[in-house]
């Protein structure tokens, strides 16, 4: 697709993007900060994946009880996104961010103090509540900070601070959970949200959310906006089908021994990084091809794992695969809500994050049901179909429209 498609002018008059707030001296430390907080969720988030044995144990529930807490954490996010977004629409961002990270702070020491799993469960939901809004603000507050031709750029780096927590924050937290306990690399993103916390109450700047630069998308697209979310939770369906139970499936399947399997989460996670630096310099030029080609290699990997992932050299190549297009997929949805959201943005973000998320409850849902049907390997042919039908939906909306104008145009949300 022509990287000019959606850009058009911006449907409130006053073009908001072309504003573009000065970043200044306090760009780059806010944008840091945001970074910062985007690592520490998504470490957060994903924690109980390299921990779920050590609190199975630990706590005395079933392994599938454990990994419950991903899919009740998904649920959250997915139902209090756009109401939590709706809420907050008049509050200032600062105000926003800083009660956003003073709850992750606070949920973070729940979790470490957790002594049952009702309780561990509680401080889940907690860090779920905070993420489910931060994901809505983050974006339109960092690219408001510079200009836009750099834009592509910024969300760029907010998804490698993302993607680091796949790399350094979940596997640095699975060794240090099995050398002392799975409580103390739970309650360590508390350090990180008070550091994201402090810069941003010292540094951002106070104005009323509609006045924003980027409040407002240049070419609202409904259409685009439907079937991106559709797209979206369907590919994260799968992807978390199977990613849910990736430290089983690599040692059961693979035969892979604990060090090699925190070996091929590095791997895993440094795919993702590579993946989103990738898709961030190509996100301005080639914004749907993209995201199609993020879905598509994902597919590519989870149905190898499944063909293939008894054999160590193949498990490894379709474990970078669908490691390396896990991040995309979130980051190029994002980026194209940005573009083509049919209204505020910020509540295009949070019905964006909503969907991805219920794809990431479903999914570990669905793989709970799974595993004791087809095992944990077909957790992952289940996934690979089920991103294959997300780049279906992806392909089957590219048709051309009628009389070369966005269906759906002027349709609002927000």
């Amino acid at each position: 697709m022509d990287s000019a498609e959606c850009v058009t002018a911006p449907a409130h008059g006053t073009d908001h993007a072309a504003a573009g707030r000065p970043a200044g001296r306090r760009g780059p430390a806010v944008l840091g900060a945001l970074m910062l907080a985007a690592f520490t969720f998504n470490t957060a988030e994903n924690l109980p994946v390299g921990l779920l044995e050590l609190i199975s144990g630990s706590l005395d529930v079933p392994l599938s009880a454990v990994g419950l807490l991903v899919t009740g954490y998904g649920v959250t996010v997915a139902v209090a996104s756009v109401p939590l977004a709706h809420g907050t629409r008049a509050v200032p961002r600062r105000h926003v961010l800083t009660g956003l990270l003073a709850a992750l702070v606070a949920s973070s020491l729940l979790a470490a103090l957790a002594h049952s799993y009702g309780l561990l469960l509680l401080a889940r939901l907690l860090t779920a509540l905070a993420q489910a809004l931060f994901w809505a603000v983050m974006g339109p507050v960092a690219v408001g900070l510079f200009p836009p031709r750099v834009r592509g750029r910024v969300i760029g780096a907010l998804s490698v601070a993302g993607s680091l927590a796949l790399v350094l924050g979940v596997p640095a937290g699975t060794w240090l959970g099995r050398w002392t306990d799975w409580r103390v690399p739970m309650g360590a993103p508390a350090a990180l949200g008070a550091v994201s916390l402090v810069t941003i109450a010292a540094l951002l700047p106070t104005s009323p959310p509609e006045e924003e630069p980027a409040a407002y998308a240049s070419g609202p697209d409904a259409r685009r906006f439907a079937t991106v979310l559709a797209a979206g939770a369907l590919s994260a369906t799968g992807a978390f089908t199977g990613y849910t139970y990736l430290v089983r499936f690599l040692g059961g399947v693979g035969g892979f021994s604990p060090g090699a399997v925190n070996v091929l989460l590095v791997v895993f996670g440094t795919a993702c990084l590579a993946g989103v630096t990738i898709t961030g310099a190509l996100l301005d030029r080639f914004p749907r091809a993209v995201l199609t080609t993020a879905v598509a290699t994902q597919t590519v990997g989870m149905l190898g794992l499944y063909a293939l992932g008894a054999r160590p050299v193949a498990a490894v190549v379709f474990l970078a695969l669908t490691g390396g297009a896990l991040g995309p997929v979130f980051m190029t949805t994002q980026n194209e809500m940005l573009r083509c959201a049919p209204g505020r943005t910020d509540i295009a973000l949070a019905a964006n994050s909503g969907a991805y998320n219920a794809g990431i409850a479903a999914g570990a849902a669905l793989g709970a049901l799974v595993l004791p049907l087809l095992g944990v390997r077909g957790t992952y042919l289940v996934g690979g179909l089920l991103t294959a039908v997300a780049c279906a939906v992806l392909l089957g909306a590219r048709r051309p429209r009628a009389g070369g104008r966005t269906v759906g145009e002027s349709g609002r949300i927000g």
